[in-house]
């Protein structure tokens, strides 16, 4: 079960592409009570916790993370072993203090980054346009003393779809070992744009063939991810998504959505399930179910079991849709499976067994060669 909690809306950047209104509104402990109320009551005693704190910029409120933990933490259902801690910033807030207590309270850390200056500095500034990405490039380093396994995420645009595989090296050569790739889904995306994906991502699947022959493994968020799934005979049914049943997100207000991705501007309207304080019991159900698609074309597609046609948010904003996957869409999965594909045939033959990803669990790989660099 995941939970997304944007404890706000305030933000100290201007991202081009954000989908989430800013303002002043911070979550109130009251109203986090009754969140992690409705987490518990929720949640079957056999699944996991994920929770998740979002924003705006999380980190402009971190005495309310700390509060939040504390009423997760003494909760009499608590379970430390069913119970995962994870917030995303946009790496402008970072200190060796706050390392430590996201350390002390088991919060995983992530990084949002669009990849090198010229990129970052396109679509991720302060409101007065200042740049972010020497604040940003400097604390990645700093916080990968702290968190040697901490994922980096870039969003890319049209604009900049053709650097992907500029920031694969931008990352590695920052020592970073988890890269996650993320389309900016609120973009319009042409045909011509799908024409590139099957060249960019076959240069970047032969960087990820590179960095296994020299022992320095990378996770790499659209190869690995796909990977997994040819090895395993594709999505199962838990993998897919669950919003508004097996996720959710609330905003400051109170109000809940079936992901974080479509809070929006919480005008309580769209997409909206209810409110917190109206009890968990008298929420809407969401209208998506990821085992339906409405085009003709996932239903006949040879790779679909293989494939995130089941994402409702991306969906939304590309066809209006939960269940509709768009050509963006599309088009980026079938590049990413065939390059998979050849990953697995090339390093195969090279003796590679993978079989961590066999297992599900394809971040494993690079464990061994993170747990070295950070005893060093």
């Amino acid at each position: 079960m995941k939970y997304t909690l944007a404890i706000t809306q305030q933000c100290n950047l201007a991202c081009k592409y954000c989908y989430i209104t800013k303002d002043q509104k911070v979550m109130s402990p009251e109203i986090a009570s009754c969140i992690v109320d409705f987490i518990f009551q929720r949640t079957p005693p056999e699944d996991n916790i994920d929770i998740g704190f979002f924003g705006g910029e999380p980190l402009l409120e971190f005495g309310l993370i700390e509060k939040i933990v504390a009423m997760v933490t003494g909760h009499q259902l608590y379970d430390s072993k069913r119970v995962l801690f994870s917030t995303v910033t946009n790496g402008t807030i970072f200190s060796d203090e706050l390392a430590e207590k996201l350390k002390k309270d088991h919060i995983t850390l992530g990084i949002s980054c669009d990849g090198p200056p010229r990129l970052q500095d396109f679509s991720r500034v302060f409101p007065d346009g200042t740049a972010t990405s020497a604040i940003v490039e400097e604390n990645i380093r700093r916080a990968l003393r702290f968190f040697p396994f901490m994922p980096v995420n870039a969003v890319y645009r049209p604009e900049t779809l053709h650097s992907l595989p500029e920031v694969i090296d931008y990352f590695a050569g920052l020592g970073v070992r988890n890269i996650y790739l993320n389309h900016d889904i609120s973009a319009r995306w042409s045909k011509a744009d799908v024409d590139q994906l099957h060249g960019i991502y076959e240069t970047i699947g032969r960087k990820y063939i590179d960095f296994y022959r020299a022992g320095e493994p990378r996770h790499i968020s659209l190869i690995d991810s796909k990977i997994v799934v040819l090895l395993r005979g594709g999505y199962h049914p838990m993998e897919k998504c669950r919003m508004g049943k097996g996720e959710f997100a609330f905003a400051p207000s109170g109000n809940v959505y079936p992901c974080e991705r479509l809070i929006g501007s919480d005008d309580g309207e769209a997409h909206c399930l209810g409110n917190i304080a109206m009890g968990g019991e008298m929420l809407a159900g969401c209208r998506h179910d990821a085992e339906y698609a409405v085009n003709e074309v996932c239903r006949t597609c040879g790779l679909r079991d293989y494939c995130m046609n089941w994402c409702g948010c991306t969906n939304f904003f590309a066809t209006g849709d939960y269940n509709t996957a768009g050509p963006f869409l599309c088009g980026s999965e079938k590049a990413a499976i065939q390059t998979a594909h050849g990953i697995l045939e090339q390093l195969g033959r090279e003796g590679f067994a993978f079989s961590d990803h066999l297992a599900g669990t394809p971040l494993l790989s690079i464990l061994g060669e993170v747990g070295v660099l950070s005893a060093q």
